[in-house]
């Protein structure tokens, strides 16, 4: 079963690359059909000349005339390749959740017990909510192209750095508060994993609607309009943000009942303490009307970025009570 998951990993990564390939196939394509759109003749017919003159018609070049069948060719195929990297996308979430219970069942438990299941764990959930998010919302689907890139990256490094063999759990985790505790705040973390997508894409978007055309915002010239992406974002962290609350709860109670107190201001602890002030901060500025929208959207791609050093920075860098990473 061990190797069955490993397997299982390595053809999901492979899947993840296919869909971002195609992701972006569609990506180059919808811009070589502007391009050719943007490149057409224009032609205006001007009235019948008048008096004794002859009757013909001239041709005015500033009206526009039909789009060419080569940007309609170059629209199919985009699409096409749109959906084969949504299909692919879906494959690998199969094969993802086929390791992970695998992974599981190798082990005789939650495969949650290091960094390299929780990493696993976290962006299974990011890629499923993102095909829920897809099946509603069918026009986020260039969006796409940011989500499988995030995944191949993670993924990889969770195969490549932070593999571990399967070992069991250690005693102060072996509790059914780990079912608890771990489980809400690996669901909230992947619904972030996701938020910070169209976060990200947000401010980019948001600057090249407003003219900015220097890297990274021509990035966002095929995304969705940005006042979407920001709803989106907002939407995903206002329902992660009250799981992750109740995670940091459960882990406190967890605490009292392994080591007699409920918070010591552990590394792990204080940076999900950190990551839960900067949540509550974005969702408190996003609902002020004061605060500019693009403003309130960097505290959430912060708060990203908390959960990441509390994750690999907390477990790779300290020492603590929560040092489970797994790594030597």
């Amino acid at each position: 079963m061990s190797a069955l998951s490993d397997n299982l990993v390595t053809f999901a990564i492979l899947a993840y690359l296919v869909a971002m390939i195609g992701h972006a196939v569609e990506y180059a394509l919808g811009n070589a059909r502007t391009r050719i759109a943007a490149a057409a003749p224009v032609r205006e017919l001007v009235g019948a000349g008048v008096g004794g003159g002859g009757g013909g018609v001239s041709v005015n070049p500033k009206s526009p005339a039909p789009v060419p069948s080569s940007a309609d060719a170059s629209a199919r195929r985009a699409r096409i390749a749109g959906l084969v990297a949504v299909g692919a996308t879906a494959v690998a979430a199969v094969l993802h959740l086929a390791a992970l219970v695998t992974r599981g069942l190798a082990a005789d438990r939650m495969p949650w017990g290091n960094m390299y299941e929780f990493v696993l764990t976290v962006t299974f959930i990011g890629v499923a909510a993102w095909l829920v998010v897809l099946w509603k919302r069918p026009s986020l689907r260039k969006l796409g192209l940011f989500l499988t890139l995030v995944m191949v990256l993670l993924v990889a490094t969770a195969e490549l750095v932070l593999y571990v063999p399967i070992v069991p759990l250690v005693p102060a985790l072996n509790s059914y508060w780990f079912v608890i505790h771990v489980s809400t705040i690996v669901f909230a973390s992947g619904i972030f994993l996701l938020g910070v997508v169209p976060a990200v894409g947000y401010l980019m978007r948001n600057g090249y609607e407003r003219g900015k055309r220097s890297f990274p915002y021509t990035l966002a010239k095929r995304l969705p309009g940005a006042v979407g992406l920001e709803r989106l974002t907002f939407a995903l962290h206002a329902f992660a943000f009250p799981i992750f609350t109740f995670a940091v709860i459960a882990g406190a109670i967890w605490a009292e009942a392994a080591w007699g107190r409920p918070w010591g201001w552990d590394p792990k602890e204080t940076w999900a303490f950190i990551s839960w002030v900067v949540y509550a901060g974005y969702l408190h500025a996003r609902a002020t009307p004061s605060v500019k929208r693009n403003v309130a959207t960097w505290l959430a791609v912060l708060g990203f970025l908390t959960m990441l050093m509390n994750l690999f920075g907390v477990n790779i860098f300290f020492t603590g009570l929560h040092s489970y990473g797994g790594l030597d």
